[in-house]
């Protein structure tokens, strides 16, 4: 079986919001899917929309999965990410979008990050993402016109969870922009995993979904020669 390789889009926004909360991705949002798919033998690459070091929140120094992946050459290349501009996604057998508060900033409603995630779609690549990094997927249309969500089943950070962690701060409600696009939305109670796999397409509500989603990826490179 040859290599497989992931591609991780990344936020690059710092703040979110009229009381400009410092943010950008989650970091066990990335570590904990990364040790899964290194677990697994697959290759992780990293872009994001202005390419270089991402703006990082939630780094817990106690979880070793998280203090491992600081000191790993995989965050070394996360902080030189690839502009997402000189990248193409068909090289990449999955594409990945994690969460934190940034993604709604500078992910969601992107041309360039839809056109991403309808070029992997219809290569019929691996899509997936966890908590806030479902946003990436809002706005992208198939060649009917149809929402990409529309009738699949999708996790993402739910209302429930926003209401108790950023409302103040987000410019709208993940489940319900979900909802309003025919998602088939599901979520697990408040900061429970929560994975949702629907042929391609892989979610997680949460950052305590990340490792899910992480071997749901590898599980599913697994099973393409």
């Amino acid at each position: 079986m040859s290599l497989k390789h992931v591609l991780f889009v990344v936020t690059n926004a710092a703040e979110i919001g009229p009381n400009r909360r410092p943010t950008g991705f989650f970091f066990p949002e990335i570590a904990h899917p990364a040790e899964a798919l290194e677990r697994a033998g697959i290759a992780i690459e990293y872009a994001s929309p202005l390419g270089g070091k991402p703006f990082e929140d939630g780094y817990d120094a106690s979880d070793p999965v998280q203090a491992a992946f600081r000191s790993s050459a995989s965050y070394r290349r996360l902080s030189r990410s690839r502009k997402l501009s000189e990248v193409d996604v068909l090289d990449y057998d999955a594409v990945f979008f994690p969460g934190g508060l940034g993604p709604m900033v500078d992910i969601t409603g992107n041309p360039e990050v839809q056109a991403v995630v309808r070029r992997a779609w219809d290569g019929d690549k691996v899509v997936a993402a966890v908590c806030h990094g479902p946003a990436a997927l809002l706005g992208v249309t198939l060649e009917d016109g149809t929402p990409l969500v529309r009738g699949r089943k999708i996790a993402g950070f739910s209302t429930a969870e926003e209401d108790g962690y950023a409302r103040p701060d987000v410019p709208f409600d993940l489940e319900t922009a979900l909802r309003a696009e025919g998602a088939l939305y599901e979520a697990a109670a408040p900061w429970q995993p929560k994975l949702m796999v629907d042929g391609h397409l892989i979610t997680g509500q949460n950052p305590a979904s990340g490792t899910l989603v992480g071997e749901a990826i590898a599980h599913a490179l697994q099973k393409v020669a």
